[in-house]
């Protein structure tokens, strides 16, 4: 119970969550997290060949063969569009997991960087609340993610449990090899299978890409912090010069210079900068490597749900309603991603302007020049280099689908 109970929002820093998504990752034979030096037990590669064979067999093996075999007999183009956008929808997982295998041991240095820049928080000081404050929201994110792409996958089999009689999810969508399909032994053979496919094109992305929001979700945190550090560093020196004027006894010296509390206070403003630029640069440096990384997923992955949604349109939202929140919500959470990312960097900029820098020393001024110019360069996330991941993006996607789909609905009516 211990262990589940860190799933939850009690449980927000990074070490935790970051072992959330390893444990649930760890079933598909994939460890991102170094800290984790035991093998793979054997049962989970069972368990990903089987179920990775179902999916195979249904959403790409039957999939080719009914739509480009079986329904240009019959002609039936509605149920061709819903096959078809069953088998590219579910796609989108495979990929993912392709990426992280190519890329595994480059992953797990990047969640050993975000571990490193957690650990030279403060435990209990004014950032290290602030980065947890934002985790939480991160942590709902995800979890909302999660629940939303696994249950859409549950009442997509719990509509064929509980419609009397015999029924598949998509009960005019044939498997190959298994005609007449609502008899027996065929039928359970069939249902097994499709249930197989369906916890595969859940599981997978709905896992990888809460592991994406976690780690995209941090940056975005530390940028927010490091934001809030920068507006009360004036404040904060002050009060640190207050704190030494009080605590040290032998203050003659400093009473008769006046240029003592400027010193004080520039030397802490100094070594504070120092911190800042440090944090800030590493966040910089992970982050650009999990967009070089994950870029191409993305890419494909836009190029995959694009086509999924069109095709899901094409055969009728009556018959693809449920469908549709899958495709829907992953282009949604990528681009809500790319978005608070971006959101915090500007806010991270606007800090810059507001520290009150016009009262420190020359040095720190030029400290905070050269951060300035850094934080001008807006962090921001990519589909394959070409688009940047925004809610312009995601409202561009849309228009995109809706044309598409327009101009190829008027050329299938008119067929």
């Amino acid at each position: 119970m211990e262990n589940l109970r860190k799933f939850g929002l009690n449980y927000c820093d990074l070490p935790t969550m970051l072992w959330n998504v390893t444990c649930l990752l760890r079933v598909l034979t994939l460890n991102i997290d170094s800290r984790y030096k035991k093998r793979v037990p054997a049962v989970f590669y069972v368990v990903t060949a089987v179920v990775s064979a179902g999916y195979f067999y249904v959403y790409l093996v039957s999939m080719a063969w009914f739509v480009f075999y079986r329904c240009r007999q019959t002609g039936d183009l509605i149920a061709a569009m819903i096959a078809f956008s069953l088998g590219i929808s579910s796609e989108i997982g495979s990929c993912k997991l392709l990426y992280m295998f190519i890329y595994e041991r480059t992953v797990r240095d990047i969640v050993d960087g975000y571990l490193a820049c957690d650990a030279l928080n403060t435990l209990g000081s004014r950032f290290s609340q602030n980065v947890l404050k934002v985790l939480r929201f991160v942590k709902k994110r995800a979890l909302l993610f999660w629940i939303v792409i696994v249950g859409n996958g549950a009442i997509y089999v719990l509509k064929a449990v509980v419609t009397p009689g015999r029924h598949m999810m998509e009960d005019g969508f044939l498997l190959y090899g298994l005609e007449p399909m609502y008899e027996s032994p065929n039928y359970e053979i069939a249902f097994f299978l499709c249930c197989l496919g369906v916890c595969y094109t859940c599981y997978l992305p709905a896992n990888i890409t809460a592991f994406c929001i976690v780690l995209v979700g941090y940056s975005e945190a530390t940028m927010l912090a490091l934001g809030e550090e920068l507006i009360n560093l004036w404040s904060d020196a002050q009060q640190c010069y207050k704190d030494t004027h009080n605590t040290i006894d032998t203050t003659n010296a400093i009473k008769e210079d006046p240029n003592s509390k400027n010193i004080i206070v520039n030397n802490y403003i100094k070594a504070r900068l120092k911190d800042i630029v440090k944090i800030h640069m590493i966040n910089i440096n992970l982050i650009r490597q999990f967009e070089i990384v994950f870029r191409g997923a993305i890419a494909l992955e836009f190029l995959l749900l694009i086509t999924g949604i069109i095709a899901e349109l094409l055969g009728g939202l009556e018959n693809t309603y449920i469908e549709m929140p899958f495709a829907l919500m992953q282009v949604a959470i990528d681009c809500l991603t790319g978005q608070r990312m971006m959101d915090a960097c500007v806010i991270f900029e606007n800090s810059v302007y507001d520290c009150k820098w016009e009262n420190f020393n020359v040095a720190n001024r030029r400290t905070v020049l050269l951060i300035l110019q850094s934080s001008q360069k807006t962090i921001v996330l990519s589909a394959g280099g070409m688009a940047k991941l925004s809610f312009s993006c995601f409202m561009t996607v849309i228009r995109s689908i809706y044309s598409a789909y327009t101009a190829l609905q008027s050329t299938m009516v008119f067929a």
